[in-house]
């Protein structure tokens, strides 16, 4: 039973995450609910196992429709990745209470966020350029990275805010680059938990395939509509 809810967890939070960012608003209290007394560490852990493959396949989906800007987000998903690895490290030595008594407030604080931010980005239109823009992302990579690593709910729709609102991305290359740096940033949480051993394999392999197939889902419904949603992007989009 416990495995079933999981994986139905998972399955939504791969589509949430591929449409708008935040599928560890669902999985990860979902996690706590069902293992209420497993140390924090080890249900991020299985959270990160899932969750690496379903933003890695989605990356790979936006990548072939959006044209990625490279020089600017290879260098930011390795600031995301450093983030995110010693993000996790400090949960696996600061006290579990610690965690347990922060995530109603965190998860609270995301959820007000969501419900209140504005309407995403129509235009692309880059307010810095060059090495300027590539140092802004890095710092959005590395900050997020290590709220990824050390918690991670929300991760997707703050890198998809902040690419929109302080760099001047529109929404689906703002989205593109959330996957890229959101894949870092999962990878290098998961190596950290996997070192530590607070990853169940036994769980990983049956939500990473349920998270990849609500990321599929997610990405098929984002291509289907981002014409009509998105008109200003339409062409981004629709480019194979």
């Amino acid at each position: 039973m416990e495995l079933l809810l999981v994986s139905l967890a998972s399955v939504l939070a791969g589509f949430v995450d591929a449409i708008v960012g935040g599928g560890g608003l669902i999985l990860v209290p979902a996690l706590f609910a069902v293992f209420p007394t497993t140390h924090p560490a080890t249900l991020f852990g299985i959270n990160k196992s899932a969750s690496v493959w379903g933003t890695g396949i989605a990356a790979l989906q936006y990548s072939r429709r959006v044209e990625m800007n490279w020089g600017t987000l290879l260098p930011a998903a390795a600031a995301g990745f450093t983030g995110a690895f010693l993000g996790a490290w400090t949960v696996t030595v600061i006290s579990p209470e610690f965690l347990r008594k922060l995530l109603p407030f965190v998860l609270m604080a995301v959820l007000l966020y969501t419900l209140a931010r504005k309407e995403l980005g129509r235009d692309h239109t880059p307010r810095l350029s060059g090495r300027t823009q590539t140092y802004a992302a890095c710092a959005i990579g590395a900050v997020l990275g290590f709220y990824d690593g050390f918690f991670g709910p929300g991760t997707g729709s703050f890198f998809v805010f902040l690419f929109v609102r302080a760099l001047g991305y529109d929404f689906l290359n703002a989205s593109a680059a959330a996957k890229l740096l959101n894949t870092a940033t999962n990878l290098a949480a998961l190596i950290l938990f996997a070192i530590k051993g607070h990853v169940w394999w036994h769980y990983a392999l049956a939500l990473a395939v349920c998270n990849v197939a609500g990321s599929l889902l997610g990405t098929h419904w984002r291509s289907s509509t981002a014409p009509a949603s998105c008109g200003s992007c339409s062409s981004s989009w629709s480019a194979r």
